[in-house]
């Protein structure tokens, strides 16, 4: 079934909660500027093995109400507690891509006691994205003012040339470019909101979520392709992986951002691994 919710500060949230309401819950965490819907294949997967999946569309996106405040890491994982609070999740496992690995790095260093079990970051910008004195090897600012730029000027082409690129992998030599994929990542985009979406770019590369990190105590898995060319892997998982107190890092050569998508028949084993182990 989905069904939504409508948080204190009266926004309405969609999600999907599939499978049996006793069984372990796995909560997927979407990246920008997609949706719940991103992890169709995930959620069929898990819910073929017998658990609970439950998948939410970050305010602004998706079919949750098109917020223009509160797009930013705090309000997300208020957001997020609010729907684990609703469906009374005990002992659930929590998956982020992308953005959504920082949303579950800041709800799960935040969460009551009992309600995580286990995290998952699959190709997520923690630490920190922006290049910072700080954090010399991440991205100058630039790069997510030229992200602001061609959104605010033609968002519809701009979520056409992410998913055509560097998003799939598929600007590289050989590629197998699956158009049915570059369509689907332009559909859940266009369906959410621009001032959201413009707002969100910052939450994702300028958040930092190094103190989050470290104090989260569950095991955590993080999952990275090495030709990951949006959350470049050297100044994310590999530094998340050492600020955790309980994290396994699990690289994959060659595979891009989205290999959730492109390569499932990789991730899921070894999600379904690390979730039963």
């Amino acid at each position: 079934m989905s069904s939504t919710i409508t948080t204190k500060g009266g926004v309405e949230i969609f999600y999907k909660d599939w499978g049996p309401k006793d069984a372990t819950p796995i909560v997927f965490h979407h990246g920008w500027p997609l949706s719940a819907d991103d992890w169709d294949n995930q959620m069929l997967f898990f819910l073929s093995k017998g658990f609970r999946v439950i998948a939410h569309d970050r305010r602004g996106h998706g079919r949750s109400t098109q917020t223009d405040s509160g797009n930013e890491m705090d309000t997300y994982a208020a957001d997020v507690q609010e729907l684990t609070d609703h469906l009374d999740l005990k002992g659930a496992i929590h998956v982020g891509h992308s953005t959504g690995g920082g949303e579950v790095a800041h709800y799960v260093a935040r969460a009551k006691a009992g309600r995580v079990a286990k995290a998952v970051l699959i190709g997520a910008v923690p630490p920190i994205m922006l290049k910072t004195p700080a954090n010399p090897g991440g991205l100058p600012l630039e790069v997510f003012d030229g992200f602001r730029n061609a959104l605010a000027a033609n968002r519809a082409q701009f979520y056409l040339d992410v998913p055509s690129g560097p998003f799939y992998g598929y600007n590289r030599a050989g590629a197998k470019v699956d158009q049915g994929v570059i369509w689907n990542w332009w559909r859940q985009g266009m369906m959410g909101g621009a001032k959201a979406h413009y707002d969100c770019i910052k939450a994702f590369s300028e958040t930092d979520f190094t103190e989050d990190l470290k104090k989260i105590a569950v095991p955590t898995l993080v999952m990275h392709g090495e030709d990951d060319q949006i959350v470049p892997i050297a100044d994310s998982a590999l530094l998340s992986a050492k600020l955790l107190k309980n994290g396994t890092l699990k690289t994959y050569k060659g595979l891009p951002h989205g290999m959730c998508t492109t390569h499932p028949q990789v991730v899921n084993p070894d999600l379904l691994a690390f979730i039963k182990g």
